[in-house]
């Protein structure tokens, strides 16, 4: 399959879940330390010997941490930027016309956006402010603050089955259960004992989550009986940035490190580490399983690359 050169570091890349050749890239400048930030929205070649086709690409004065498709809309996406604010653009629009909406109440990076995949009409953010900010389209201002984490969020993700329930990743090594109509967190698990860099709802059982950790290992665990794991999955070398469930298969998910791999787990086994790639030359940060292509994975990291294949084959094959 192709690669694109990013001109920035890659952050984040995210599937189209309207179109199986499309995906957009967050990218920020200088390891999205200081600097610009940019949105690319590709999409994959007819055949694999051709190059990625660059649909549209947004700047943006700070560096870009996440994007996320809209659910409702197949233009429509959301990036989290290192000022503080989602900026949402219409790739039915001409570039001069995006953004069309810039929301900006978080006092410090936003580090990630999820788009309700259930009422398709929200979203929610998660930011270095230690809070997490509920979202729609069509509200200037935040619905709701929900501010029990006490160190970075790193990540705020949607139930694939409960249009009101979410779950975050903080720095403060906790995991909380949230539902938007109760006051408080339903759920505190004390996941690992390092900060806590993402998080993910298995899309065949709704109790089922994984985490990933500074402390290098991915972990999956039942919201039901959450005082032990599940599983631990245990091979990369350094902290876990990102895990992401299959949308096809139940005990299958994917992570990245910035022990530069991505590795594929199927969590019911007992050698559960099943795929490692070694593609990246520099931290792997984003990694994704398209919902339209089964078994489709991408992956983007500072070495300013973007890779889509094939579960199975190399990253890197023509």
């Amino acid at each position: 399959m192709p690669v694109f050169k990013t001109p920035f570091n890659g952050y984040s890349v995210k599937f189209s879940p309207f179109y199986e050749s499309r995906l957009a890239v967050a990218t920020a400048q200088n390891f999205g330390i200081l600097g610009n930030g940019r949105v690319h929205i590709l999409d994959l070649p007819p055949t694999p010997s051709s190059p990625f086709v660059e649909l549209a690409s947004f700047e943006t004065a700070d560096g870009v941490y996440d994007v996320a498709w809209s659910e409702s809309h197949d233009s429509l996406l959301v990036a989290a930027v290192a000022d503080g604010s989602l900026k949402i653009y219409d790739l039915s629009l001409p570039p001069t016309s995006n953004p069309i909406r810039s929301l900006h109440e978080h006092s410090r990076e936003v580090q990630s956006v999820d788009y309700n995949p259930v009422r398709r009409d929200s979203f929610i953010s998660s930011s270095w402010d230690d809070s997490i900010k509920l979202w729609t389209l069509d509200r200037p201002t935040s619905i709701r603050s929900f501010q029990e984490h006490a160190y970075c969020v790193y990540a705020a993700v949607w139930n694939p089955r409960h249009a009101d329930v979410f779950a975050s990743a903080s720095g403060d090594c906790t995991l909380r259960v949230w539902d938007v109509r109760e006051p408080g967190s339903t759920m505190v698990v004390a996941a690992h004992e390092f900060e806590i860099l993402s998080c993910d709802w298995n899309k065949y059982d709704d109790c089922v989550i994984a985490t990933a950790s500074v402390d290098k290992s991915v972990r999956v665990w039942d919201i039901r009986t959450y005082r032990t794991p599940l599983a631990v999955l245990n091979g990369h070398g350094y902290a876990v940035r990102k895990v992401k469930f299959s949308p096809h298969n139940r005990s299958f998910l994917v992570s990245c490190s910035y022990d530069m791999t991505v590795c594929a787990w199927d969590y019911m086994v007992e050698d559960a580490r099943i795929g490692q790639y070694g593609h990246h030359t520099e931290f792997a940060v984003g990694v994704d399983m398209s919902v339209l292509v089964e078994g489709l994975i991408a992956s983007t990291g500072w070495d300013e690359l973007v890779y889509v294949w094939q579960y199975g084959t190399d990253p890197r094959a023509p």
